[in-house]
């Protein structure tokens, strides 16, 4: 076949099984280097295989029969050993040492643990040692779609594990399968017939049923730190069960009245009375960002401006940090006083990411003082719609997305603000030629734009960088996100990357921008409801207990060698997961009794109506 008659790269990813018949030439040499690199890992794969590069493959061992495939998004690791003519579908995870035999059909979303946490009382579950007692699946089986097999498990030959199904118990060999707990249903030679065996009320693994029990009962008792997770996880057929639903709402509840009673002692906590303006937190640097974190939480849990100044004073202050020039607002100085933007590039734009960031922050926070930006944006007023497109064009959407999504976010809120000031957003028909260009670009596979992963960071880029440029174009305008379905798979997908979400993994910036897509995609869907609660509620119950009485909420342990400030609470840490406490209860079905809705940066209602072409 050749490369006009051959199917996309990317077809292959979700269609593995054709690569072998319908590949061009260039296909299958680009397919050869792919598994060279994996050979000189150490990789075995026999004649035929295919293993797409937008699989995340980092294994100790990987073994692979003839004709066996690994399709895109699959995320695989541990001492993986298959035998011929098996496939890995797409969005599955296959980790730990896992054995399977020839011809096994893995279905898309599914997940292999062969491994497992100790959960001992005398130490926390992140410090536990891992166990790996592995799992065996034997000859010609197919796993349905998101199955859920456990470390420990053996799958005989002949099986059949209906999707959904959450496998805790050995299969014997011809079972046909299917609950939660997976419970055998009949023979397979016999294709109508009795049960080989009946349900037995309360025979839950001892695990998930000990974390369920344990985790409420330590958020009825009034701790914030009940671990809800084995519970959450195991109930994938109808969301969080009442009773756990109840116990978050108390413990919400509880968080919300501690947050509020401490909100005032916080903030002053981080004024610096040297310079009479904001840090972060005590010893930082004086920021424009601190400043905007602290209107947002004396909003969010005060209902009033920081007590520091008057309303009008904090207006002012943050008004007078604009570039006149550009309109956007550079980092200030060591002082407090206006800084200085680099010169701007050939379109006009000025490249600073910070400032652009200002322009959402000191937007905002404006608005909750009961003002807006001195003057328009600029550089956003005076771009031409071919300027605009020049530039999407060249954003690094493969390599650095999450950039390319935030250049997104910041123009379109600087529209945003030109068009509240009663000015044109940018030049005639840019709007509508930014909105026209991400129609045409998203894709349809993933819902989202730019690369699908990567071998190091995963989907981390894809999933952050669609969070940024749908906060500020598709939610801030009113309008609703395409392939809101395929969204949802994707952004599950990576929630479930555990170097990323793992527990004392997370930090504010990765979570909001799982649960903001969620919340967006997944509330006008209803696709995958009760994943996304169950994977919303797991989180909320982390978040409540990285509380800190007196100092807030860290950012989190990205600080230790990438974005954001760390581990130390403070006031940009305080902020982000304020929102992101009420998006997860959101979710959950149990925002109400936090008594606090956000209004700034991460508000979820549109700053604007879908007719955003005009000003006023």
């Amino acid at each position: 076949m050749d490369a006009e008659t051959a199917p996309d790269d990317a077809y292959f990813d979700y269609c593995p099984w054709d690569f072998a018949d319908r590949a061009s030439a260039g296909q299958r040499a680009a397919q050869d280097a792919h598994q060279r690199q994996l050979a000189e890992s150490g990789a075995r794969l026999g004649p035929r295989c295919y293993v797409s590069p937008a699989a995340g493959i980092f294994t100790d061992t990987l073994r692979l029969g003839a004709r066996s495939y690994i399709a895109g998004h699959a995320y695989v690791t541990g001492e993986v050993t298959a035998g011929d003519d098996c496939t890995v579908n797409p969005y599955a995870t296959v980790r730990g040492r896992i054995t399977l035999g020839d011809g096994v059909r893995v279905g898309a979303h599914s997940s292999l643990l062969g491994f497992n946490h100790g959960f001992a009382p005398d130490l926390p579950v992140h410090r536990q040692p891992l166990t790996s007692k592995g799992i065996t699946v034997g000859d010609d089986v197919w796993i349905g779609s998101h199955v859920v097999v456990l470390d420990g498990v053996t799958i005989g030959d002949h099986c059949v594990v209906g999707a959904g199904a959450v496998v805790t118990k050995d299969l014997a060999p011809w079972t046909v399968a299917a609950g939660n707990p997976a419970r055998p249903l009949r023979d397979r030679r016999a294709q109508a017939g009795p049960r080989r065996d009946r349900v037995v009320p309360g025979d839950l693994p001892g695990g998930l049923s000990g974390s369920v029990q344990g985790g409420l009962a330590g958020v009825a008792s009034g701790g914030l730190l009940g671990d809800l997770s084995g519970g959450l996880a195991g109930d994938a057929s109808g969301g969080l069960p009442d009773d756990l639903s109840d116990g978050l709402g108390d413990a919400v509840a509880r968080f919300a009245d501690r947050a509020r009673a401490q909100a005032a002692d916080l903030i002053a906590r981080c004024w610096n009375p040297d310079t009479g303006r904001y840090v972060d937190r005590p010893g930082a640097p004086v920021t424009v960002r601190a400043h905007c974190d602290a209107v947002e939480i004396a909003d969010l849990l005060l209902g009033s401006p920081p007590e520091q100044l008057a309303a009008e004073e904090h207006a002012e202050r943050l008004r007078a940090l604009q570039d006149p020039g550009s309109g956007l607002v550079p980092e200030c100085t060591p002082d407090g006083g206006p800084g200085v933007l680099p010169d701007p590039a050939a379109d006009g734009w000025i490249d600073d990411g910070t400032a652009e960031y200002h322009v959402l922050a000191v937007g905002y926070a404006l608005d909750l003082l009961g003002s807006h930006l001195a003057q328009p944006v600029h550089v956003v007023r005076r771009m031409t719609a071919n300027q605009l497109l020049a530039r999407l064009d060249s954003l690094p959407w493969r390599t650095r997305t999450w950039s390319a999504g935030a250049w997104v976010d910041c123009w379109a809120t600087g529209a945003h603000r030109n068009l509240e000031l009663g000015v044109e957003g940018g030049e005639p028909g840019t709007l509508e030629a930014l909105f026209g260009w991400l129609t045409t670009r998203v894709d349809p596979w993933t819902g989202m734009w730019g690369a699908a992963e990567s071998p190091v960071a995963g989907r981390l880029q894809l999933v952050n960088g669609y969070y940024r440029l749908t906060r500020g174009s598709y939610a801030q305008f009113g309008l609703d996100v395409p392939y809101a379905e395929r969204v949802v798979d994707t952004v599950l997908a990576h929630g479930r990357d555990q170097r990323w979400f793992a527990t004392g993994r997370e930090n504010a910036c990765n979570v909001l921008d799982v649960a903001h897509p969620l919340w967006l995609a997944g509330r006008r869907s209803g696709h995958r409801e009760a994943e996304v609660r169950a994977w919303a509620g797991e989180r909320l119950t982390r978040a409540l207990g990285r509380w800190r009485d007196g100092a807030g909420f860290g950012f989190g342990p990205a600080g230790e060698g990438g974005a954001g400030p760390g581990r130390e609470p403070g006031l940009q840490g305080t902020e982000m997961w304020l929102a992101i406490v009420w998006l997860l209860a959101d979710l959950v079905g149990v925002a109400d009794r936090l008594g606090y809705r956000p209004r700034g940066v991460h508000r979820p209602e549109p700053a604007r109506s879908p007719g955003f072409a005009t000003p006023g």
